[in-house]
């Protein structure tokens, strides 16, 4: 819950800050691709990590390491390819040893049955600081921009860097919360491996389907806000209001929805997004922003609460099938997503080359949306396959 509360900063403001700051689209997503291969890297180096370190101190890392990186940047007097890289590089280190510990830690102290009430109290989390969070932080970067307070002179770079420093402490809080739990630990079996059952080789394809999208949901939103809405504070006060019903209703989801109606929670989510690309691809305005953005904050708890139940009930079944250590689907996971976030952001970053930067926000989002739809009857084929397996073992 605590880290929560950082997640918007590293998500939406490192992004505006960066079109703040150099006015150019292609750089945000160069930032985005260069942190999502330190994602990939950091979940092959955690697995060997896994063998010496205990989990929760490496989710721990990744939490610090992720405030810290983001500061860094700030300090950064020229944000060029060879700055952003490092920065983003190291941001997606530490985004790695959070989120793979993260699920490595869910997968062995949850089950299928209380995943869909699990998932559906994180998003309410998760969703809830998407209201707040900018909200607070796009006031207040408003609001002390050019006014001085103790002897210091605040310009919008020098709000930012108080904010991560806000994050850094913040990100300190959590990790003294987590040491305090008790969790079940992996058990020490190799992790990496190139081939793998049909069933998982089907959840790969989904990965990739979601990665599509996902690196569009950090940089597209602050783009399209400071360049046809307004400043931070605008873009704070989209993301609030439509956060609000979402988070109540992944909440009561989250509480009532059963196993068998993930999929229909999934397929909504993706119905939900798609409809916000088009709003915002056919009026390219202020209005078709924020009826993108209300969109896309409905849609990413919607599909997350569907999916990640899909993914850990298919490592469940995978990882008992062949034997092997949990550690090594969520590292190959990784990858997936990685697929999928490296093309659906080179396609970004080819249609800025090959026509204008405001075609590709146009309708970059449009195509990768449209193709994310086969995400449904793929998700559909790995449920019914992995309750087959289940039944038949039983």
């Amino acid at each position: 819950m605590l880290y929560s509360l950082v997640l918007p900063v590293v998500e939406i403001f490192a992004g505006a800050y960066i079109i703040r700051d150099t006015n150019e689209p292609i750089l945000v997503a160069f930032y985005q691709l260069a942190m999502y291969l330190g994602v990939v890297v950091t979940s092959f180096v955690n697995g060997f990590l896994l063998k010496k370190v205990k989990a929760e101190i490496l989710y721990a890392a990744g939490m610090l390491v992720s405030g810290i990186s983001l500061y860094g940047m700030m300090l950064i007097k020229s944000l060029g390819y060879f700055e952003l890289g490092l920065s983003g590089f190291l941001l997606g280190a530490a985004s790695g040893f959070f989120w793979t510990n993260r699920y490595l830690l869910t997968l062995y102290n949850t089950n299928d049955d209380n995943r869909n009430y699990f998932f559906g109290l994180e998003s309410f989390f998760f969703s809830t600081s998407s209201i707040i969070v900018p909200l607070v932080i796009g006031g207040f970067i408003s609001m002390i921009n050019g006014h001085n307070v103790l002897g210091i002179t605040f310009n919008i770079n020098k709000a930012y860097r108080v904010v991560t420093m806000a994050a850094v402490i913040i990100t300190v809080l959590a990790s003294y919360v987590l040491f305090k739990g008790r969790f079940k630990s992996p058990e020490e079996k190799p992790f990496l491996f190139f081939r793998f059952h049909i069933l998982w080789r089907k959840m790969l394809a989904l990965a990739s389907l979601k990665g599509m999208v996902q690196g569009f949901l950090v940089t597209a939103p602050a783009i399209l806000v400071l360049k046809l809405v307004g400043d931070e504070g605008v873009l704070g006060l989209i993301q609030g209001i439509s956060g609000i019903l979402t988070a109540l209703l992944v909440y009561i989801l989250g509480r009532v929805a059963r196993p068998k109606d993930r999929l229909a929670i999934f397929f909504s989510g993706m119905l939900v997004f798609f409809t916000g690309t088009l709003f915002n691809g056919i009026m390219f305005s202020a209005i078709g922003v924020i009826v993108f953005v209300l969109c896309k904050v409905i849609f990413q708890p919607l599909f997350d609460l569907a999916y990640f139940p899909i993914m850990m009930k298919t490592i469940d079944t995978v990882s008992k099938i062949e034997k092997r250590n949990e550690y090594a689907y969520i590292q190959s996971h990784e990858f997936g997503l990685f697929i999928g976030r490296a093309l659906g952001l080179l396609l970004f970053i080819g249609l800025i080359y090959m026509v204008s930067s405001d075609f590709a926000l146009k309708y970059a989002l449009i195509i990768v949306a449209a193709i994310q739809l086969l995400a449904y009857p793929l998700a559909k084929n790995i449920t019914k396959q992995s309750e087959l397996i289940d039944e038949g073992s039983n």
